[in-house]
């Protein structure tokens, strides 16, 4: 009887949490794939920060050393942010697209607005599609 009992909790445990990551919010996911991507910038970690990018992405720069010295040169206040903060979100198709605007103070004190396009993959997690960069101070949605 003991056995059972600790295998019914095991598979109602697993159970619990495979309801969790099905329900995963997709603006959450969205917004901690941003973050841990400028996080590997701050950090100059280009293996983390080239994770978080989408295949569509990696098509254009097919190496790590690539896309981070392109991001270096055209979006420095995303590669390097003084202070960044989310702002307006977008969500299409159930959450499959997720547009997120993050508003950046870049390390030269310059404000900016970057609306990051995010897209769900087939496996579930959240990749980084694209990111325009404008240089504002206040938001202006999507």
């Amino acid at each position: 009887m003991r056995a059972f009992s600790a295998a019914l909790i095991a598979c109602l445990a697993l159970l619990a949490s495979l309801l969790s990551v099905q329900a995963e919010d997709p603006l959450q996911a969205t917004q901690a794939t941003i973050q841990k991507q400028i996080q590997a910038f701050l950090h100059d970690d280009a293996d983390a920060a080239y994770s978080f990018a989408a295949p569509g992405i990696k098509a254009l720069f097919p190496d790590k050393e690539a896309f981070f010295a392109m991001v270096k040169k055209s979006y420095e206040p995303v590669y390097h942010p003084g202070n960044y903060a989310f702002g307006r979100s977008k969500s299409i198709d159930d959450g499959a697209t997720i547009y997120q605007e993050v508003l950046i103070t870049g390390s030269d004190g310059k404000d900016w607005s970057a609306i990051y396009q995010v897209t769900r993959q087939p496996d579930g997690s959240y990749k980084i599609n694209g990111v325009q960069i404008v240089p504002n101070a206040a938001s202006q949605g999507i």
